[in-house]
């Protein structure tokens, strides 16, 4: 069952109880990978395995998530700068235990390309605050996974 949850802003990046950050260097261009993240949102299961859907609303201003195992997503977009940040809210869940979930997704240049980083912000319940503290390695390696697939679907595009 769905629930609404309270809006929060941009500032729950660094007040929420938990606040898990990943960071990874890729070849593509910052130009690419926001282009990637932010605009192509309807791609994001191609690079990212544990998405199984992911459809804009509203010009971009909105969008709907569905992951594996059924959780689903109704989000806000809170933030659009080309080629430097995607950041967006979590509006409605089904997800138990969630009241507020914020992610960014920022972007700068690297060496040779783009650093990307992902923070996941989240506050719930003491179960669900719990969980994402020991989910925290998986988090990671599933989020180091995703950018290195977008990377190799960046680079095989660029070469094409």
């Amino acid at each position: 069952m769905a629930r609404r949850l309270s809006p929060v802003g941009l500032d729950f990046l660094e007040v929420a109880p938990v606040r898990l950050v990943f960071a990874r260097e890729i070849s593509a261009t910052p130009a690419e990978a926001y282009h990637a993240i932010a605009e192509e949102v309807e791609s994001l299961p191609t690079w990212f395995r544990s998405v199984k859907r992911a459809v804009p609303h509203d010009e971009g201003a909105r969008r709907t998530v569905q992951l594996a195992g059924g959780i689903r997503f109704e989000e806000t977009i809170l933030a659009k700068e080309p080629d430097e940040v995607y950041a967006y809210r979590v509006d409605e869940t089904n997800a138990p235990g969630v009241r507020h979930l914020v992610e960014e997704w920022r972007i700068t240049p690297a060496r040779t390309g783009s650093r990307v980083q992902w923070t996941f912000a989240v506050d719930g319940a003491a179960p669900l605050r719990a969980f994402f503290k020991i989910a925290s390695p998986g988090l990671g390696t599933a989020f180091r996974g995703a950018v290195s697939s977008l990377d190799k679907q960046l680079t095989k595009a660029r070469t094409s």
